[in-house]
């Protein structure tokens, strides 16, 4: 047990606000990377890759993300015999979860988008991922900014569910923090302060591009 300091505890929380950060772009970026592919997979014609796609999004939508961080982060070690660090368990399982629910966002994007697209495409004698890469994907971009960028949000307030392996993210600083000076109400409604500080700006964002996009679209 220690004194409370507000400073020291402030400085400590913004350092690990600055994990919390990193593990988000890297699920976020990972996530957009896995989610195009299995988007392009899902609206393809090829009907295995259609189920494979279908399967994979359904199975990460209809199971708990912390029991993927467990399967992963436990499960490895046993069926592989060796550990793997907190982030990169936590990276993964975050990578694979936003790519599942990235690929539904952007398969309702691209299928937003009228066939008459894909068959003037056709007609001008486009392949189908020359059609998809020229025509459909640019017009299904401003279709899915809003919520994509919203979708961000849930991505960085699940970060805080790695802290059950062990990963100092800004929800376990809280937590070890609390730990030392037992001044749980205070840590964590910084805590929570900081996240929407994070978290607001994106929010407000993506009501304003939606907002702006609809005029467009109109």
């Amino acid at each position: 047990m220690r004194a409370f300091d507000f400073t020291e505890v402030l400085i400590a929380l913004v350092r690990a606000t600055g994990w919390t950060v990193v593990l988000s772009l890297v699920a976020f970026a990972g996530g957009g990377i896995l989610g195009l592919v299995l988007t392009m997979m899902r609206v393809s014609k090829n009907r295995l890759l259609q189920s494979i796609s279908r399967f994979y999004i359904a199975f990460v939508q209809g199971t708990p993300l912390l029991m993927q961080l467990f399967l992963i982060f436990f499960g490895i070690p046993i069926l592989l015999g060796f550990d793997v660090p907190a982030f990169v368990s936590a990276s993964v399982a975050l990578i694979a979860y936003a790519a599942a629910y990235l690929a539904d966002i952007w398969r309702g994007s691209v299928e937003a988008i009228p066939k008459a697209q894909w068959e003037a495409g056709t007609s001008l004698g486009l392949s189908w991922l020359q059609q998809f890469r020229h025509v459909i994907l640019p017009q299904a971009v401003k279709v899915s900014i809003p919520p994509t960028v919203g979708f961000a949000v849930q991505v960085i307030k699940n970060t805080s569910l790695t802290s059950i392996i062990g990963y100092v993210e800004l929800t376990r600083q809280g937590q070890i923090l609390n730990n030392v000076t037992f001044q749980p109400f205070v840590i964590f409604a910084m805590v929570g302060a900081i996240y929407f500080i994070v978290c607001y700006p994106l929010s407000l964002y993506s009501q304003r591009l939606e907002a702006r996009l609809t005029i467009e679209t109109r």
